[in-house]
This record gives C-alpha cells, structure tokens and sequence, in this order.
C-alpha cells in the first residue's frame, strides 16, 4: 500500500492468532539479539528509555512512545545504546493471520512506508494501558487467558490502523449522536452501581471507557440532570438509607464503609442533608 494514509479497514478480516508477549530492557550484560527475521508479525512498543534498531541495514533511533512494527520476513536488530541516559525498556507482542485489504497476507503498513510509528498524547497513553493489562493478564493463570490476550492485541492493532485512517465522513441523513450520548450515560449509571462501595473518581470512571472527564461530566448531566459524582453520592446514600432501615445492626462507621465512605462524620453531614435527619435518628425512627 503506497498511500501515506489508509481509508478503508476491513475489520472483518481483523482475526489475529495471538503468540507470545515478552518485556525486557538492554542492557551490557545481556547484549544484543542476533540480526533476524521471521515468519510472524511483531510490534515492539518502547515503554520508557531510549535504544536503536537496524532494520533493513538502516539504524534508527527509538525512544518512549515509539512503536516498531516488524512485518514477516524484515531482518531487524535491537541494539545496545550505551549513550543514552536511559536504556530502552520494550514490551513485545508476536501474533499471526492478518489481513488487511490491499496488502499482502500478515502485513501491516505505517505511514510513508515507514517501520516505526512515534505516538504521543492519548494514543500512546492508551497503547501503555493495553501494554501493561497484558503483561498483567499473562501473569496469571485463568480461563480465557489467551482470548483476552488476543482481546488487547485486536485492540492495539485497530489503534495503529485507526491512526491512519482519514476519518469517516458520517452518513447525512442519520443522527446517532442521542443514542451514543444516552448509551455512555448508561454506561457510567452502570460503572457506579458495580463500585460505589470503592474509592472511585470520575477521573476513573473516564479512564474505564477510554473518554475525557469532562466530556463524561457534560454527557452525563446532559442526559440524567447531574453530574456522575451527584449521581454516585446520591447512590451511596440510598444505599446506606436502606441498610438502616432494613435492621443492619453494624455501627454508623460501618455503614459508612459498607457504600464507600471511610469518615463517618463527612457520611453522616451528607445522609442529614439528603434525608433531614442523622443516621443515627433513621435507624431509631425504623
């Protein structure tokens, strides 16, 4: 594909088989791999630190951010950098059966034909946080292991094409901006009933579905009246209401931990607020 930038994606063909991930840093004492090639795809992402990397017989240099992308058959080499203030810490990912329309079978194009993507801002962000649920996943034996591995890899391989894809022009015609605006309002409504009872932030709630705080604070009260954080305190507070109307016969501290608060006083001015009497008074008036 000669073309700097893609329009098309065939995500239908977007079925990897997921291989191996590895992580490792540079250093002198375990020198450098031999000058290779073989017959699978390979990104290397640089988590931190700087390197070099001859590919081709060309010596790039790569730093943070900068994701290599090793096609089939491209002899490539990770090389010592002793100059460098930090050496080059990667996390590899290897994975087979692509196919993307107008190239050849397990190959992945970057822009101007290049081998090496530099990302910043929220793409490198987001490529850092499946890096390290990978990592985090292989670490662990559970059921579905490799179907969430091979999960994260689909993910990272949509974010390199996406980043060079022209953006799609919406059908006219067609409003979907309602739906979406409803569905991420219910997705945060769905966020704090899972976890009221944990110390939980609207910055997380933004960083759980991949948007801004402050789109997700503008959506929300769009949709619903107020904001997340209204939202969840005024959950927490029904939920304790209930508990001491239902005989639940633990302290007011208790109580207050129970929906995720750890000062009983700070708990208490709210319930007293919201209810117009104590905790203390709601469970004696039940």
């Amino acid at each position: 594909m000669d073309e700097k930038r893609m329009t098309e994606i065939s995500i239908d063909e977007m079925d990897p088989t997921f291989l191996f991930i590895w992580k490792g840093t540079r250093h002198k004492g375990n020198g450098e791999p031999e000058y290779r090639s073989h017959d699978f795809l390979e990104i290397a992402y640089v988590l931190s630190g700087e390197g070099k990397y001859r590919i081709d017989d060309k010596i790039y240099p790569v730093k943070e951010g900068d994701l290599i992308m090793i096609n089939p058959g491209v002899k490539h080499q990770a090389l010592l950098c002793p100059e460098a203030d930090t050496p080059a810490t990667e996390f590899f990912v290897g994975f087979s059966n692509v196919r993307i329309s107008g190239c050849p079978e397990n190959n992945i194009p970057l822009p101007g034909g290049e081998c090496i993507l530099h990302t910043s801002g929220e793409l490198s962000q987001r490529l850092l946080k499946l890096c390290t649920s990978m990592e985090a996943e292989n670490a662990v034996c559970r059921q579905g292991r490799y179907f969430m591995l091979k999960s994260y890899l689909m993910q990272m391989l949509l974010l390199v094409i996406r980043e060079q894809c022209e953006p799609m022009e919406r059908p006219r015609g067609y409003a979907f901006e309602s739906a979406s605006k409803k569905y991420v309002a219910e997705q945060v409504v769905s966020y704090i009933e899972d976890h009221y009872s944990e110390k939980i932030s609207l910055d997380q709630i933004a960083e759980n579905m991949y948007l801004s705080p402050f789109y997700i604070s503008r959506i929300f009260k769009g949709e619903t009246g107020y904001t997340p954080i209204r939202h969840l305190i005024n959950l927490r507070l029904e939920k304790a209401k209930a508990l001491l109307e239902g005989g639940y016969q633990g302290s007011i501290q208790e109580v207050a931990a129970l929906v995720g608060y750890d000062d009983a006083y700070h708990f208490s001015k709210l319930f007293k607020k919201r209810y117009g009497v104590s905790p203390s008074q709601a469970r004696k008036n039940t």
